[in-house]
């Protein structure tokens, strides 16, 4: 059961730890776990542990509990000889020399230790571990003055605690995909080892390996005859994976003769795990807590290493002027006090890297990650998260807690006593200083007493929360309808029945007025708090004293966390109005006594809409619109792109706004960028290329819906510059899913009465917009004027004037040498007309804009209402032309009407008039119409200019004279440049502060 290697050291890998996990794991006993592993009184070094006194208690516990093991004649024939072992094997209670070295102070050393942790990410290749080995021996030399002595903490390869994993949880089923899936690991660890170092090093390590590897072998087949997975035999077997990285890193750094030397932390690091935390945990959970250092025992054994090992490899007597030692130590693993092999939980190498930092004295930990530092966000759900330059302890710990992934929960715990620094930089990016974490927050009494409280927006520049961050795979557990049991018990025993469950309860609320208590919970503990609840509650749910217990999975936390929260108002507004214009539900609220945090839980799929919208509401990053742009090949759609693309930058100087463009077609095509969380969206300059490009897709709304659905900018808009029916059914379906709308299409706002007032509800019921303002009158501010008027408690009346600019150019240039027809042609060249021009010279493009200002006012009134004087007979309206022909054999056609025109422009101008084609609402008697009058100069419309539109209010305020807004709204230009107004006045709203 014991191999030895170089320099005749001990090292505790052979079958006697297979049968302490499987002992630890199977014999009852009273403690938690039964003596495993090493002896908790002395080590001899790094890497020779004594198993004596473990074989020797396993054998007793062996013999006391034969019986009930049931074990076959194999495994006691294997169990004696391990026991034979023992008895053969020596101590290693060799005791430090009389005059121990103090490890915190090496002699002759001028600077402190340095910790330095590095995860699987950065582990995951022979180039990779080579970057780190010479980092480390770059970072031992010093900066200038002396060199430092160095810890290195490392976490198994990229991918391996996953494959060990996998092997134990493949033993069960099918013990062949253990053995390959274990094959498969130790292959994969030996090959990228043989990379790294020759064969007078890489060969009694690869000997290690495969006997580590017969061991794990050992303890999975055994679980064959329990049928179960003890969590003890998951931690022994997962550590592994620290083992071997420790070793091949190691082997790396004797290639570069160095003063090296590695540990098995699980020799060192002695700890307490509080019940419920046995086993791994969940990848990526919330919370690892529980698992505490024995601070005195771990400290002997640290000493007594620095005193053996560490002597005979040369270390004490080094000269610190020229080199330091580099200790490469195991992260995640540990012992407990019994001696059983145990983890820090997943993640817990950071936590492994502060409590060797503590134990060394060290002056700083640098926590090498494949990120800049600790983000404002997490980057891959907030593209424009950025690292943060610092944090204070306690704002670490919120971060962590609530998921930070960089950062370990529990990790800032042992520094903050001795005012460690904690480095957080990017293995890839060693030059970028990345994020210190130093000091601890104000306490809020401090903070109450310091100043008066203020409004977080008037202190210039100063944001007051450092980072957002989230918990994924989170559930509420709540108990409704106490209120007969009194809040105080109910209070007690909910808690009560968490605890004795072992339930990680992340955040507690409870509703005085009804006794009823929710708390959030890892998702995969809820059904167990459920049952919890249903046993200490059981009598009172037969007695209906409890409304009900139910447990709400798929929900996820998101929390802003920072000191500068604290006697500063307003910053919890900020908070949920941005998640209420995110169309984000929130669950559950909850604020920390520090005021260091504030948390709401939503539902999983709202988590990077939350993040999103958060970070830019607190002005960490632009406001972001992801925007689709349907006809953007268009005359109005190609104006508006070029517009967008000309103010980029202004409008991410002057209003923090970024529009990222998603989607663009036309009613052929559209193309689709790649990635939804890709900031910089589809290249504006050259969407008409794009569109027919290859990438490019058959124009599809439902793909389309589908792609703003799930994009999680909080601010979404579509663009409909079309004037497409089809497009117009998918409004309401957009608005319902919390996506704004912005056009000039009337199909909606001049359609069918019951669908517009379908669409304005969804409208409201989702708290978004439908920016419609430039389907009348272009970029003027008709509607706006209409809505300012009546939302300030005016009496509209009256409402006329002229909507159509091709007909003020059309009118204005009839004479005796221009024909209605010629006018019409030259207004078709301007652009003026819409493509089938009959909308203008039928009156219905008119009449449609009436039909959305009588609306407006509140009138019931459809396009049938509507009272219309067609300038052209009606079988040219209704005459089916070719499309490639339209223009020219229109214009041919209404050639019928120009002697017409003619007559009456001339009579009206005899009589002093102009001819104009005028629409009237009277909204008095809900009548509506539009007519070719002859207006005379005291009529506003008597000084229409080609092009331009007018509108006259007539209200109790304006009664003397009509307020009028006119101007220039014929063109695509004009029409997009309204379009572009209502994307600002979105925007604006997006950034505004809406408490």
């Amino acid at each position: 059961g014991v191999s030895i290697f170089e320099s005749s050291r001990m090292v505790f890998t052979g079958k006697s730890l297979a049968l302490a996990a499987l002992i630890a794991a199977a014999v009852p006993h009273e403690r938690s776990s039964c003596t495993a592993f090493v002896s908790p009184q002395h080590v001899h070094s790094s890497t020779a542990s004594s198993p004596s006194s473990l074989v020797s208690t396993a054998a007793k516990k062996l013999a006391i509990n034969n019986n009930s093991l049931n074990l076959g004649s194999t495994s006691r024939r294997w169990m004696s000889a391990v026991a034979e072992d023992a008895s053969s094997t020596l101590h290693a209670d060799q005791c430090p020399d009389d005059d121990p070295e103090c490890i915190t102070k090496p002699r002759g050393a001028t600077n402190p230790w340095e910790v330095h942790k590095f995860g699987g990410a950065s582990l995951a290749t022979a180039e990779l571990y080579r970057t780190v080995g010479d980092l480390l021996i770059r970072e031992a030399l010093g900066r200038g003055e002396g060199s430092v002595p160095t810890m290195a903490i490392v976490s198994a390869r990229g991918g391996m605690t996953d494959l060990l994993v996998n092997v134990v949880d493949s033993a069960l089923v099918d013990f062949e995909d253990a053995k390959a899936n274990l094959d498969k690991a130790v292959e994969s660890a030996i090959t990228l080892l043989k990379e790294l170092a020759p064969p007078d090093i890489t060969d009694p390590i690869e000997a290690r390996f495969r006997s580590d590897a017969s061991d794990i072998l050992s303890v999975v087949q055994s679980l064959r005859m329990i049928n179960t997975v003890p969590a003890v035999t998951m931690e022994v077997v997962t550590g592994f994976g620290e083992i071997w990285s420790a070793q091949t890193l190691h082997a790396y750094l004797q290639t570069q003769d160095v003063p090296c030397d590695w540990i098995d932390a699980r020799e060192v690091l002695v700890v307490k795990s509080e019940g419920g935390n046995a086993g791994l945990g969940e990848k990526g959970a919330a919370s690892t807590g529980g698992v505490t250092p024995l601070w005195a025992e771990t400290a002997s054994r640290m000493a007594n290493w620095w005193n053996t090992n560490g002597k005979k490899q040369g270390f004490l007597d080094l000269d610190y002027t020229k080199s330091s030692p580099i200790v490469v130590v195991t992260g995640f693993v540990a012992t407990t006090s019994d001696g059983v092999p145990t983890t820090l939980k997943r993640s817990g190498s950071d936590y492994s890297a502060t409590v060797f930092a503590k134990l060394t004295g060290a002056s700083r930990v640098c926590m090498w990650k494949n990120t800049d530092g600790v983000y404002t966000a997490d980057p891959r759900r907030v593209p424009e998260a950025f690292p943060i330059a610092s944090l204070k302890y306690d704002e670490a710990m919120e971060l962590a807690y609530f998921g930070a992934q960089v950062l370990h929960p529990s990790a800032m715990v042992p520094c903050i006593e001795d005012n460690i620094p904690v480095y957080v930089r990017n293995i890839f990016n060693p030059a970028f200083e990345g994020t210190v974490i130093q000091g601890r927050c104000q306490s809020l009494k401090d903070a109450g007493e310091s100043g008066k409280v203020k409004n977080w927006r008037s202190k210039s520049g100063e944001v007051p929360i450092k980072g957002i961050t989230s918990v994924d795979k989170t559930a509420l557990v709540s108990l409704e309808g106490a209120s007969a049991i009194g809040g105080a018990n109910v209070a007690e025993r909910f808690m009560g029945a968490m605890a004795d469950a072992g339930i990680n309860v992340l955040i507690i609320t409870q509703a005085s007025s009804e006794s009823s208590i929710t708390v959030a919970v890892p998702e995969n503990e809820g059904k167990r708090a459920v049952e919890a609840l249903e046993d200490a509650f059981e009598l009172e749910m037969s007695r209906s004293t409890i409304g009900s217990i139910s447990l709400l999975e798929g929900m996820s936390i998101v929390a802003i966390v920072g000191e500068g929260m604290a006697m500063n108002s307003g910053v919890s507004a900020t908070f949920m109005s941005s998640l209420s214009r995110a169309n984000v539900n929130i669950r559950l609220i909850a604020q920390g006594s520090s005021e260091r945090q504030v948390a709401v839980v939503v539902d999983a799929n709202d988590v990077s809409r939350a993040l999103r919208a958060a970070h830019m509401a607190f002005t960490l990053s632009e406001t972001e619109v992801s925007v689709a742009i349907l006809g953007s090949t268009g005359y109005v759609g190609s104006a508006l792109v070029k517009q967008i693309a000309a103010q980029r930058e202004l409008l991410a100087e002057k209003l923090g706004v970024a529009c990222r463009i998603s989607a663009a077609g036309n009613s052929k095509k559209v193309v689709i960028s790649k990635d939804s969380k890709d900031s910089r969206g589809l290249d504006i300059e050259n969407l008409p290329e794009l569109i027919e490009g290859e990438d490019a897709k058959d124009f599809d709304l439902d793909l389309i819906t589908e792609l703003m659905e799930a994009d999680v900018s909080p601010h979404r808009v579509i663009i409909d510059c079309t004037d497409s029916e089809s497009v117009s059914k998918y409004y309401d379906r957009w608005l319902s899913n919390g996506i704004n709308i912005v056009g000039p299409s009337r199909n909606v706002g001049a359609g069918s009465l019951d669908y517009y007032k379908s669409v304005l509800s969804a409208q409201k019921d989702n708290s978004v917009n439908w920016g419609y303002e430039s389907s009348v009158g272009s970029a003027l501010p008709i509607l706006t004027t209409l809505r300012d008027l009546l939302e300030t408690g005016d009496t509209v009346h009256t409402i006329s004037g002229s909507l159509s600019g091709t007909m003020a150019y059309v009118f204005s240039h009839i004479n005796d040498e221009v024909s209605f027809s010629d006018a019409v042609r030259r207004a078709v060249d301007k652009d003026y007309a819409e493509t089938d021009f009959r909308e203008d010279l039928s009156g219905r493009d008119m009449a449609r804009k009436i039909v959305i200002l009588a609306r407006e006012i509140g009138l019931d009134v459809s396009l049938g209402d509507v009272e219309v004087e067609s300038l052209i007979p009606e079988d040219i309206n209704t005459k089916t032309y070719k499309r490639e022909s339209l223009e020219a054999d229109l214009l041919e056609d209404i050639k019928v009407v120009n002697d017409n025109m003619l007559e009456r422009v001339m009579a009206a101008e005899a009589d002093g008039r102009h001819l104009r084609y005028k629409f009237t609402i009277d909204v008095d008697t809900g009548k509506c119409k539009v007519a070719l009058e002859s207006v005379q100069n005291t009529d506003p419309l008597y000084r229409l200019k080609a092009n331009e539109n007018l509108v006259a209010f007539e209200t109790d305020r304006y009664t003397v004279s009509p307020l009028i807004v006119k101007g220039a709204a014929a063109g695509p230009d004009l029409a997009a440049a309204g379009i572009f107004a209502d994307l600002l006045r979105l925007t604006r709203a997006f950034t505004a502060l809406q408490i």
